[in-house]
């Protein structure tokens, strides 16, 4: 098929070497300089003889100090092209100009100019008539950035709907989404459409009261109209379609783009039932425990404890230990509590930590302490156990007493005992080193292991027997 070629449409005056008629020099510059925000006269080579400014903004941008310069020299390395283009247009003979955009360096910033460039009759000289497109540049700077600004907007809206719909689809407890003035449903989720034994997409679009029994319909929709006028109505108990069973049914109203919809959870009482049960048979168990459990606050305000910590603390009923700080009976004054509480806070755990606990009656005992935080709707919360060692240190056959052999050990007791006992145990443990290596270097001498430390025989004698060094017999003392 061929192609009508388009003839191109002549703009100029159908007549114009008589219409217009003649105009003097100073009225065609008058002319010439007020097309154009900027109109520049040009010789061949393209340097710059006069310019002539009409809007006002580009008075202050250094546009007159072109004037005898190149005007090639006024523009960005990327304009240059185009206007070695445009002088070459114009200046060939039957060239036809056309618009083309440079960008002039000046003051403040780059200035877009977009250009005509054409020969002044039969001179050498040729004019350039500009259009200032600074006002339009702006504009399509902020049309970018509103552009970009929506996008980033869709995204974001994009990532939020898809958390909505991962977390819809995957809840457990049956959700439906109903108009509230239809009473149609709009969507369901997948658990939804399992207690009702549909395929999934099956309650899109219809009656909201086709899920529950038809004699408990006309109470199902009075408590949908109860939830649109309260904020908080108290859930009721319905039967399901097709004998699928009792659900509690809650009910939410909220607005869509000013639509008014209703968020209907259906959980089935089996369900609620068992979570009870399983609730109060984890209740009773914590009851039974034979270690003792402890529910505190954030400020160690017993909460709650089960009859083995009652009975630890040495006080009569749990009613007397609620509320009460956990301090007042766990580990050393300003030392144990402190630890535990910074470790639960860094670490959300801490297991075994060896402490005391001081009871009402002023019994002590050795105990072992793990916990966990639990956080909750008021805050977190540290649930501990507690397990008496005491009577299992007590049945272990006694043994000598071993005192750190390293600075590792020595930094264990940290927490475990007074800065005064650690002192003590480190001034033992160096005394002990130094003994086996002196004994070491003198090859079991005893006489000449006491001369080197600077000390009696008798003196290494007693620190020998106390530190169970060198295999001491009692008659050698």
């Amino acid at each position: 098929m061929n192609k009508l070629a388009t003839q191109p449409r002549n703009t100029a005056f159908a007549v114009g070497g008589t219409t217009p008629g003649s105009l003097s020099a100073s009225s065609a510059a008058s002319l010439l300089a007020a097309v154009g925000d900027l109109t520049v006269i040009l010789t061949a080579e393209g340097l710059v003889l006069d310019v002539a400014i009409a809007q006002g903004d580009l008075g202050d941008r250094g546009f007159d100090a072109w004037v005898g310069g190149a005007w090639i020299d006024t523009v960005t390395v990327e304009s240059r092209p185009k206007i070695r283009e445009m002088l070459a247009a114009a200046s060939a003979p039957g060239g036809e100009p056309r618009w083309r955009q440079v960008n002039h360096t000046a003051p403040g910033g780059e200035v877009p100019v977009r250009y005509l460039v054409m020969a002044l009759g039969e001179s050498d000289r040729l004019i350039a008539i500009g259009r200032d497109l600074s006002s339009a540049a702006v504009m399509q700077q902020q049309l970018l950035r509103t552009q970009q600004s929506l996008e980033r907007d869709y995204i974001r809206l994009r990532q939020v709907e898809t958390r909505y719909r991962m977390l819809f689809d995957i809840a457990s407890e049956p959700v439906l989404i109903v108009d509230a003035h239809s009473r149609i449903v709009r969507e369901a989720n997948p658990a939804a459409h399992h207690i009702l034994d549909l395929a999934e997409g099956a309650l899109a679009g219809t009656s909201v009261a086709t899920i529950v029994e038809p004699e408990d319909r006309d109470r199902f929709i009075a408590h949908l109209g109860a939830a649109e006028a309260a904020e908080q109505v108290a859930p009721i108990t319905v039967n399901l379609r097709d004998r699928r069973g009792q659900a509690r049914i809650s009910a939410q109203l909220f607005r869509e783009s000013r639509v008014p919809l209703m968020l209907v959870r259906a959980l089935p009482v089996d369900a609620t039932i068992a979570a009870d049960r399983q609730h109060a048979t984890l209740g009773d168990v914590v009851e039974r425990m034979p270690d003792a459990f402890v529910l505190v606050d954030r400020d160690f305000n017993v909460l709650t404890a089960n009859a083995a910590f009652v009975e630890l603390v040495e006080m009569p009923s749990v009613d007397r230990v609620a509320g009460a700080n956990l301090g007042a009976w766990l580990g050393r004054p300003g030392i144990d509590l402190d630890l535990i509480r910074g470790q639960l806070r860094e670490h959300g755990s801490v297991r075994n930590v060896a402490t005391i606990l001081r009871g009402s009656a002023g019994a002590q005992e050795e105990i072992e302490v793990s916990g966990v935080v639990a956080p909750t709707a008021n805050g977190d919360c540290y649930g501990f156990t507690i397990r008496n060692v005491g009577r299992r240190l007590r049945d272990l056959p006694p043994a000598r007493r071993d005192i750190p052999r390293s600075v590792e050990q020595l930094t264990e007791l940290v927490g475990r005992m007074s800065l005064k006992e650690i002192v003590r145990e480190s001034t033992d443990l160096i005394e002990s080193l130094c003994i086996e290596a002196a004994l070491a270097y003198t090859s079991n001498n005893r006489a000449s292991a006491a001369e080197i430390l600077g000390v009696s025989r008798q003196s290494l004698y007693s620190k020998m027997h106390r530190h169970g060094v060198g295999n001491l017999i009692s008659g050698e003392n």
